[in-house]
């Protein structure tokens, strides 16, 4: 068998190369011997519910997984198409489960699949959870038939467009004369963020809501180079904005009514605004280390608590299940909010734009330049992401641990954060944080400064810093990107 490793949101690997219906019966095996021995105890038996995305082969894996549960005493679901993440997680807790299993990879390009466990709270999997699970992978027994077991289905559609009809204000979104474009991506979102707008009277155009497993040619994932056709379609119909999910709806993106692309540490801060100005809400913020400070900006103007996480939604999660928590999101686009599930939800987070739209009756591009001129500052975001040998990803780690920085260029280091990485918080509110994979010899490095101008500077002087260590080591560089 090859190795399994679980990394920040479950397993994932390359179909038929690491795969394949037997390490998927590895896996569900795991969990399955996890939830006998947490939950089935004193002859109760609450089901599973397994969903999948429109990867080649989810529905036959998801399957697979369900027969391999049902063959150990745990009653298991199988949704009858595929569906998202947030959907499945939402209908963990809309009846006594024992948690839900997707077979999703979700923006990782076609030839990937993945499994993921999400336990009866509707959020990701601790780690504590995944590790137990991970001490399971070798239980299998040699020889496992299940292919003739039969597992019924079940449609998690309706419960959680009911809750999400209770979360947005469709009146005032109706009422607002709002012309939307959807961008399914040929994923799971279609037939949920394009129909709840249409039935409320929302005048949507749509595009790509069909399943393609090569995903069109292109990838799942909501980032500008995939959302060109959606761009197009803002302008050229003259739309107010265009909304896209990635390949599990679980991640968000928007196109501005001038058809440019809205990152997602702008969406964060634009929906924290609206979440405190419009719906009247409160709560901390939680993020993880590599987002944006603009919501500390927001945070500390509006006498909120705010908390880091290491990256992971799950760090995030688990704060919203433990804290009151207004809003929770991080720099790749995965958001949630008070009130809902403590898991990404792609389809909730576009809603609440399109909601924000109707509040302030302007275009997006407008909101956005109210509120920097709030704030006082337009910070300017930067990623890079450097590939090593194994041997040069050790010897660099070595040398920022031990020799701390303490000036990048002509700016102070106030301190040095390690949740998750090296973050270099300096004296003018810029930071660097240099993260170093876990699981291949790859450093990504991101960067964020109150200014484009110094934002480019600041990437300019630990570039040559980062030069001179990589030099100091004999370090063999492969990649830059």
């Amino acid at each position: 068998m090859s190795q399994i490793t679980f990394g920040t949101d479950g397993w994932r690997a390359v179909i038929a190369e690491d795969f394949t219906f037997a390490n998927v019966e590895k896996v569900a095996y795991a969990i399955g011997q996890y939830i006998n021995s947490t939950y089935n105890k004193n002859g109760k038996r609450s089901p599973i519910l397994v969903g999948y995305d429109t990867r080649f082969l989810a529905d036959s894996f998801a399957r697979r997984a369900a027969q391999v549960f049902i063959s150990m005493g745990i009653p298991a679901k199988l949704a009858d198409r595929d569906v998202p993440t947030p959907v499945i997680a939402y209908a963990t807790q809309n009846e006594e489960t024992v948690g839900a299993v997707q077979l999703t990879a979700s923006h990782n390009p076609p030839e990937y699949c993945g499994i993921k466990y999400i336990p009866e709270y509707a959020g990701p999997a601790t780690n504590e959870i995944t590790e137990r699970i991970v001490e399971h992978l070798s239980d299998l027994p040699f020889e496992l038939d299940v292919h003739s077991i039969e597992v019924p289905t079940f449609s998690p559609k309706a419960p959680y467009m009911a809750a999400i009809k209770e979360m947005v204000d469709f009146e005032r979104i109706a009422k607002a004369g709002l012309k939307v474009g959807v961008e399914c991506l040929y994923s799971t979102s279609r037939d949920y963020l394009d129909a709840i707008l249409k039935e409320h009277g929302v005048d949507t155009r749509v595009l790509h809501n069909w399943r393609d497993p090569m995903f069109g040619g292109g990838m799942p994932e909501p980032k500008a180079q995939y959302l060109t056709d959606l761009s197009k379609l803002v302008v050229q119909e003259k739309l107010n904005l265009g909304l896209a999910t990635d390949g599990d709806a679980d991640r968000f993106a928007i196109i501005d009514d001038s058809g440019a692309y809205v990152s997602a540490n702008q969406l964060l801060a634009l929906l924290t605004m609206h979440m405190l100005k419009n719906r009247k809400e409160t709560g901390g913020i939680v993020k993880t280390v590599a987002t944006t400070h603009f919501l500390d900006r927001l945070a500390k103007a509006n006498n909120l608590e705010i908390f880091e996480t290491p990256v992971g939604f799950k760090y995030i999660g688990e704060l919203m299940r433990q804290k009151d928590i207004l809003i929770g999101g991080e720099e790749s686009g995965g958001c949630s909010v008070k009130g809902h599930i403590p898991e990404k939800d792609g389809i909730l987070c576009n809603l609440l734009i399109v909601e924000m739209l109707a509040y302030e009756k302007k275009s997006l591009s407008q909101i956005w330049s109210e509120l920097v001129a709030e704030t006082g500052v337009e910070f300017a975001y930067r990623r890079k992401d450097m590939r090593l040998t194994n041997e040069s990803q050790k010897k660099f780690v070595e040398t920022l641990q031990s020799k701390p920085f303490e000036k990048i260029g002509n700016t102070r280091v106030e301190k040095v954060g390690t949740l998750d990485g090296f973050k270099y918080y300096l004296e003018d509110e810029s930071w660097i944080l240099v993260r170093p994979s876990g699981t291949e010899p790859l450093v990504r490095f991101y960067f964020e400064a109150p200014s484009s101008k110094r934002v480019d500077e600041l990437k300019a002087d630990f570039d040559k810093m980062i030069d001179d260590i990589l030099q100091g080591i004999g370090a063999r560089l492969l990649a830059v990107h």
